[in-house]
């Protein structure tokens, strides 16, 4: 089972790429850090400093400006994400956000589905306001308790 999120970010798609694999940029909008560049077959660290929370991404794929594939955890285990940019014009990107590895035999399978797109669509807003705005503080802000 997967969970696909999309959005419109009024940026060009060169723009939007950078703004996920450069880590001085990923921390407005995401992540509070990124231990180095996304790269196809490495092992970054990201960390969320407001939830003391640090994991492990692979980076299966990247096609520049086109593609990111990832998954949670490095150790083959986590879910799946693809990230695609579709260029509508030179300066409109449509993001999509597919998330694989969803078990619908498990018990709280409707929770996780529902966790999720609200964690991607959060994210998403966030690159909005950063890339489109200029907002860089909104990223903290989703509470889960």
């Amino acid at each position: 089972m997967n969970n696909l999120t999309k959005f419109k970010i009024l940026r060009p798609t060169d723009e939007v790429f950078e703004a996920f694999v450069d880590p001085s940029k990923i921390g407005n909008f995401w992540f509070s850090s990124s231990s180095e560049r996304w790269e196809q077959g490495k092992i970054i660290t990201v960390k969320y400093e407001e939830y003391n929370a640090q994991l492990e991404i692979e980076i299966i794929e990247i096609e520049v400006s086109k593609k990111i594939r990832f998954r949670w955890g490095a150790n083959g285990e986590g879910h799946i994400v693809t990230i695609t940019l579709k260029e509508v014009d030179h300066s409109t990107t449509i993001i999509e956000i597919l998330e694989n590895g969803f078990n619908e035999n498990e018990a709280d399978f409707v929770s996780q589905l529902i966790d999720n797109k609200e964690g991607w669509v959060f994210m998403l807003s966030c690159l909005k306001g950063y890339l489109e705005f200029g907002v860089s503080n909104l990223r903290g802000g989703l509470v889960k308790d």
